[in-house]
């Protein structure tokens, strides 16, 4: 077999040899095969990499790779976490997509990948090309970071850039969509040329990013109790007769509609009627329609919050965006949001372009299904945390938690669709023990998991870390984990609820004190899940794992570092982090 080389067919060469292995080793669940017929021995091989933690970036490497076949090449896609990275270094054809996680961190899925390529500067990528697309927020300070790094640390090591890497902002469709029509091309140049079969390329999905499917409400109801200090609340959605399933550790999105209450009050604040017709891609509609359908109003835009500054003249708002002083901003902007910033110079006034000029798309929200699409296949639940709180004397409400609660109804078509995680999995052997930790609402993809298990039939030993502030307030499904319990699916549970007694306890105390039995599940295999907040707890259950492993183990931190990032190798340390 040859391949396609600047138009001459030639054996291959290591590199070609080195991706070879890497494209066929996840070729079976993995990898897009090629458009053409046969095994289209002549087509150029290119690797499309994604960095996601919530999908996006997985879908863009997808709607690279089929523009790539339609151009005669043989596009592979592997997430970050599933090339090794002697065959990194032997690709020579190389696309990144990656997201920005946190205050500019690399994906959980791109972490290790990244660390290996940026601590060796002896790595030669001389025979790369690459390019890379970047998804980010430029509502964080590190705005498309990930990316940037990427970009610059192949470059540094010798890869040539074909095509400049683009930095996307949350609306990212139409600059991934440039930044494809672009490169790909160039990708192509020089590579032989095959006919393609228009009808094998793969249809896009009915529903999708792009066109959400209108899901009916069918269910909602509080889980905490009514005097808790938190509203988390239960909710069903339909899917029946949209052709579309999920399965359990997948994220659903929902687009949400803006409260009226606040577009009213932006209305007025701004000095305009709200009837106001402006176009909004290409459709004139009335101002109050586009801020509470189209626009994101609760978190001012950069943009915004400069020309507030600038038109009030307020010396300590300039002050704080001249000095660049992100931490004192953070704490200025703490609790406001954009209302907040109007009220406060009331002489201000925009007209209804300027206003929408300056603000950002009204973005849908993923959250983790918690649910198993096998067990319930017509309905996708979800399980979140209302945001309420009092601030600048105004009542604040969260974009769509409080959409969902508030004003969603059965009559309502609550717009959604999937991102799958094809990571964070339950285990396909069934006899595998799972060990879950999901503390509040990162309980909600272990509810789908045991629901799995239970649809199984699966003999494998769960364990759930579970907690909140107080057990009579905020143990939530309380009645279904115990009846999980009692009927054998959930096998052990350890609960830790903070303020029940004077000293606190969290779930990651709770694992200390079966470090043990914990260590011991590892060593049979088990798989380790976490989900939640990503800022506190999962960075102690993190470090809490690599205690329990260092001792039980008996094992240096080095050495127990090296066991957990095995586990996340083979997939058996896997996080849904938000």
């Amino acid at each position: 077999m040859t391949i396609a080389n600047n138009s001459q067919n030639i054996p291959f060469n290591e590199a070609q040899q080195a991706w070879l292995g890497g494209f066929f080793a996840g070729m079976h669940s993995h990898i897009i095969q090629s458009a053409g017929s046969g095994d289209n021995a002549n087509a150029r091989s290119i690797c499309i990499l994604y960095g996601s933690q919530t999908g996006n970036s997985e879908s863009v490497a997808h709607d690279a790779a089929q523009l790539a076949k339609a151009h005669g090449l043989n596009p592979g896609i592997l997430s970050m976490d599933e090339i090794e990275a002697d065959t990194f270094i032997g690709l020579e054809y190389l696309l990144i997509i990656t997201s920005t996680y946190g205050e500019g961190e690399m994906p959980d899925n791109a972490q290790m990948l990244w660390e290996t390529i940026s601590s060796d500067d002896s790595i030669d990528l001389t025979n790369m090309n690459y390019s890379v697309l970047a998804l980010g927020d430029t509502s964080y300070d590190m705005f498309c970071q990930a990316g940037k790094d990427w970009d610059q640390r192949l470059e540094k090591l010798g890869a040539k850039r074909l095509y400049d890497r683009i930095d996307c902002d949350v609306d990212f469709d139409e600059a991934a969509e440039n930044w494809i029509g672009n490169v790909i091309p160039l990708m192509a140049d020089g590579a032989a040329t095959i006919t393609v079969d228009s009808n094998s390329i793969p249809a896009t999905a009915k529903y999708g990013r792009k066109n959400p499917f209108p899901g009916k409400l069918v269910a909602n109801r509080l889980l905490t109790s009514p005097d808790s200090s938190k509203e988390i609340r239960h909710y069903e959605i339909s899917i029946a007769d949209s052709g579309l399933s999920y399965e359990a550790g997948d994220a659903l999105n929902v687009v949400p509609v803006n409260c009226p209450e606040l577009v009213a009050d932006i209305i007025k604040a701004i000095g305009c009627s709200g009837d106001e017709e402006e176009p909004v891609s290409g459709v004139l509609m009335p101002l109050s329609e586009a801020l509470r359908e189209h626009f994101e109003i609760k978190l001012p835009s950069k943009e915004l919050l400069n020309e507030i500054a600038k038109r009030s003249g307020d010396q300590e708002l300039n002050n704080l965006l001249a000095t660049d002083d992100k931490d004192q901003l953070t704490k200025y902007l703490w609790g406001r949001d954009t209302l907040d910033l109007l009220l406060q110079f009331p002489a201000m006034q925009f007209s209804a372009a300027e206003f929408l000029a300056l603000l950002k798309p009204l973005q849908h929200r993923a959250y983790s299904i918690s649910s198993s699409g096998k067990a319930n296949p017509e309905t996708v639940h979800l399980t979140i945390s209302s945001v309420r709180y009092n601030s600048f004397n105004r009542e604040h409400k969260g974009v769509c938690s409080t959409y969902l609660a508030d004003i969603a109804d059965d009559n309502s078509a609550v717009r959604c669709f999937f991102s799958p995680n094809k990571v964070f999995r339950v285990p396909e052997d069934n006899d595998l023990p799972m060990i879950m930790v999901g503390p509040g609402t990162g309980v909600a993809p272990f509810r789908a998991f045991l629901q799995e298990r239970e649809f199984r039939k699966a003999k494998g030993l769960n364990w759930l870390f579970f907690g909140d502030r107080n057990a009579d307030k905020d143990f939530i499904y309380r009645d279904e984990i115990e009846a999980m319990q009692l009927h054998g699916v959930l096998n052990r549970l350890d609960l830790a609820f903070s303020r029940d007694q004077e000293e606190k306890i969290y779930v990651q105390d709770r694992m200390r004190e079966k470090g043990a039995e914990l260590f011991a599940l590892l060593e049979q295999g088990g798989y380790f899940f976490v989900c939640g907040d990503a800022y506190r707890m999962a960075k102690d259950v993190d470090k809490a794992l690599h205690d329990v492993i260092a001792i039980h183990g008996d094992l240096s931190e080095e050495q127990a570092a090296e066991y957990v990032n095995q586990m996340k190798k083979d997939k058996r340390y896997v996080r849904d982090v938000y």
